[in-house]
């Protein structure tokens, strides 16, 4: 009998496991656009795709942007929505693209004018908003 206690143990966690995870996206086949469209979406975001494949009910995409830097999506089948982006950047890569805020030339921050902080801001006041 307690030979049987570990085996049972790890038959409970391991089934467990498998009752928690799940689809990330739950959308009928019926409603998926093609291949095609998801390829066609991607382009219109200048990557170029390397890879597309299905995984938890969801297109997952490795592409390229024009920087060379690889770029992973998770597509929703369905609406074609972004549902997660990650990006590796080359080093020395500008990121700028994907990260607005951070505004550089060649590797390094981009000052601000005279008088004028970087990434500041704006002041809203009561009588401003309408």
């Amino acid at each position: 009998m307690k030979a049987l206690l570990p085996v049972a143990i790890v038959i409970t966690l391991t089934s467990s496991g498998a009752a928690i995870a799940g689809d990330d996206c739950r959308r009928p086949m019926a409603e998926w656009q093609s291949r095609d469209a998801v390829t066609a979406r991607v382009t219109a975001l200048d990557l170029t795709t390397e890879r597309l494949r299905i995984d938890d009910g969801c297109y997952e995409i490795r592409s390229r942007d024009e920087d060379g830097n690889l770029v992973g999506l998770k597509i929703d089948p369905a609406s074609l929505a972004i549902l997660k982006l990650e990006v590796r950047f080359r080093s020395g890569a500008d990121v700028s693209r994907y990260l607005p805020g951070a505004r550089h030339r060649k590797g390094r921050p981009a000052t601000a004018p005279a008088g004028q902080v970087p990434n500041a801001p704006a002041t809203v006041t009561p009588d401003s908003v309408r």
